[in-house]
């Protein structure tokens, strides 16, 4: 008995994926997005994302090393950077550094480290701290720079975001008119206002790619979002095309994309099945649809993906697959 049968549990074959691999994969996949947004936003883009950035590596770092007592050093596994770089993507690119600072405390030690780290934390750290910042701060958080303003950063000068102009046509503010949205072009490239990692939809998309190409996601959820989004905006649209923007200029403003591609598919925090991962997807996308044509909030990608969070254990419950080798119960 001396060579006895080891049985290990599965997985039984290593893919050679790791948690390192894929965060740093996910990097590479924001750099067209980061640039565009140095490239319109100059200055405060480098200052808004090195701070945040600096700050969620600090946090998780101090936390597990002060509070939790972890000699563990997790701040090299990439997911601090990706939550920091995420979170600065969500913010206007004039943000007060303090600002962001709170933010990334919220987002590492209440968002993530709280549920116990990496691979535990039921909702996406980012948002929840761009939401936190944004139910604390609304004002500094809806000041939005205009684009071109390189060398500016506190005083740049401010501009009216896509989605502000198109929830102003929808409550009939004075003023407001779909005459003033950008054309499709500076949607796709990203000359216009908003967060400074959401303007571009062409850089966005690119980072999409590349993590197909890569396999790091899967198509299933951000195309089940776009889907979603292009179908409800566009039926509204038909219904009253007057004061409900095309369904393309829904799906090229605001969030929509840098949601539905970096951070709906966050692997913790997202369905494991190709099924859940559908039903997750059209779920955001119809809750983005209907928060920003009836909501108070100009935009609801954020709100969206982290209600979906929350129903993630319950549709890993519904969509569980099958056992490999059980047996169909006779009915």
């Amino acid at each position: 008995m001396k060579n006895k049968l080891i049985v290990s549990l599965s997985p039984h074959i290593h893919s050679g994926d790791s948690v390192q691999r894929n965060m740093y994969g996910v990097l590479i996949a924001m750099l067209p997005a980061f640039l565009v947004s140095l490239f319109y936003f100059g200055l405060g883009a480098l200052i808004v994302t090195a701070t945040s950035v600096a700050a969620c590596l600090f946090f998780e770092w101090a936390i597990n090393k002060f509070i939790l007592r972890n000699d563990d050093v997790t701040i090299l596994d990439g997911s601090a950077v990706i939550t920091g770089v995420l979170l600065a993507f969500n913010v206007p690119s004039n943000l007060p550094i303090w600002i962001i600072v709170l933010g990334a405390l919220f987002a590492i030690g209440v968002g993530k480290m709280s549920f116990g780290g990496l691979g535990n934390n039921p909702f996406n750290p980012a948002l929840a701290g761009r939401v936190f910042l944004l139910l604390s701060f609304p004002v500094q958080m809806t000041t939005w720079p205009a684009v071109g303003q390189m060398m500016a950063y506190a005083d740049a000068t401010t501009a009216a975001t896509p989605l502000a102009i198109m929830k102003g046509v929808i409550t009939n503010s004075p003023g407001a008119s779909m005459d003033q949205l950008p054309d499709a072009l500076s949607m796709l490239i990203g000359n216009n206002g908003g967060s400074l990692g959401e303007v571009s939809v062409i850089a966005l998309l690119l980072g999409l790619a590349y993590m197909l190409w890569k396999r790091i996601i899967s198509w299933h959820i951000p195309i089940s979002i776009l889907v979603t989004v292009f179908v409800f905006a566009g039926a509204m649209h038909l219904y009253n095309a007057d004061i409900y923007a095309s369904p393309f200029t829904h799906l090229m403003t605001g969030g929509l994309m840098l949601g539905a591609i970096f951070m709906a598919t966050d692997y913790v925090t997202s369905p494991m099945t190709h099924k859940g991962m559908l039903i997750y997807g059209v779920a955001i996308g119809a809750l983005t649809v209907i928060i920003r044509l009836f909501g108070s909030y100009p935009e609801g990608m954020s709100f969206a993906i982290l209600i979906m969070n929350a129903f993630t254990p319950l549709i890993n419950l519904y969509c569980k697959p099958k056992r490999f080798g059980e047996v169909a119960k006779k009915k």
